[in-house]
């Protein structure tokens, strides 16, 4: 078999607009039949569809599974992979490495037969779907048949044999999130976690509670009575409230009354659907920090919502990867079994 020489960023398979890189691409080359020298297939078993895409198309097929599956079919068909046209996002994937290009064979610890979850966007991978077998509503999982391309700069995690395969994707699908408040919390900080009672915000808000440690704060909020009622039974926050994140100001006054006027050292915003910056930047003190995980933030938005009110805070977009995320995800399952028993009864 030939195996064509391959860029190491996947330009290869753009095919419109030349030039750019497969991210920001429209459309990609999905051919598996051919594999470039430096890519690995995989033969696809689930994907893990972005929290603010799966909504978008929830909402656009009005909740029907098979008009979901169909919508997904449809924009893989016309741009080679899974990016939601309305979002730009798109998710991740786990399944079996099928073929290694040569170019890799002697520079990676990975196998055919090896099981692998994607630490990249589907959104930049290419990806050939023969069918959809299942859609998950409650999950945002969506079990198909079909291969995909990870390219040699692209990063994965072999699934552990300790978690099972759907729930050790649901978490990694967000392990940017827990690693990133890691990073940033320190002792004694007050931490606003916006959408706290979704899959990222309950990784960030255990992160930000053992971070901030005694002295700190960490405040939940959730616009819904189930994500508080969650947030309560993992005994995570110091205080929960149940806000929209589309009201600037109510959040604001919330807050400002929680922390005695104070307001937050750190807002971490997880949530899935957009006009949620201006509440996250009027819940920051001056001089503090936003951090915008949640893929339906809008950049201008943020940038002149802050220049409007007048607030000098560092604002963050969140970066998917970060280094050991991966490990650090899956590792907080590991150390907590009431949030592992939480995941497994909604993703297995």
């Amino acid at each position: 078999m030939r195996y064509p020489k391959g860029n190491i960023f996947g330009t290869h398979r753009v095919l419109e607009p030349r030039g750019v890189l497969p991210q920001p691409a429209l459309v990609v080359d999905n051919d598996m039949s051919v594999l470039y020298d430096n890519e690995i297939l995989v033969d696809v078993e689930i994907l893990n569809v972005d929290s603010a895409s799966f909504t978008q198309l929830e909402h656009a097929a009005e909740g029907d599974a098979d008009r979901i599956a169909a919508l997904i079919l449809a924009i893989v068909a016309e741009r080679g992979k899974l990016q939601n046209p309305v979002t730009g996002s798109g998710g991740m994937f786990i399944g079996t490495v099928a073929k290694i290009g040569p170019a890799l064979q002697d520079k990676i610890a990975l196998r055919p037969g090896d099981r692998v979850a994607s630490l990249v966007s589907l959104s930049l991978t290419p990806l050939n779907l023969e069918r959809i077998t299942e859609v998950r509503v409650d999950n945002d999982q969506v079990h198909v048949q079909g291969q995909a391309i990870l390219f040699e700069s692209g990063i994965y995690a072999k699934l552990p044999s300790d978690l099972p395969g759907p729930l050790a994707l649901a978490v990694l699908d967000v392990a940017g999130a827990p690693a990133q408040v890691a990073r940033l919390v320190k002792p004694g900080d007050t931490v606003v976690i916006v959408g706290a009672g979704g899959k990222s915000g309950v990784l960030c808000a255990y992160e930000a509670h053992k971070r901030a440690g005694v002295t700190g704060t960490v405040i939940g909020i959730d616009s819904t009575e189930r994500g508080l009622a969650k947030l309560r039974s993992l005994d995570l926050c110091d205080h929960t409230a149940a806000l929209s994140a589309t009201d600037a100001v109510a959040c604001h006054e919330a807050v400002a009354e929680l922390t005695g006027g104070r307001l937050a050292d750190l807002v971490v915003n997880c949530v899935n659907v957009p006009n949620t910056e201006m509440a996250s930047i009027l819940m920051c003190r001056q001089g503090g920090t936003v951090y915008f995980f949640g893929m339906a933030t809008s950049f201008t938005k943020a940038a002149l919502g802050a220049e409007g009110v007048g607030r000098d805070i560092t604002m963050l977009i969140g970066n998917g990867y970060a280094k050991d995320h991966a490990e650090i995800a899956l590792n907080l399952l590991r150390e907590s079994p009431p949030i592992r028993a939480l995941y497994e009864e909604t993703y297995c």
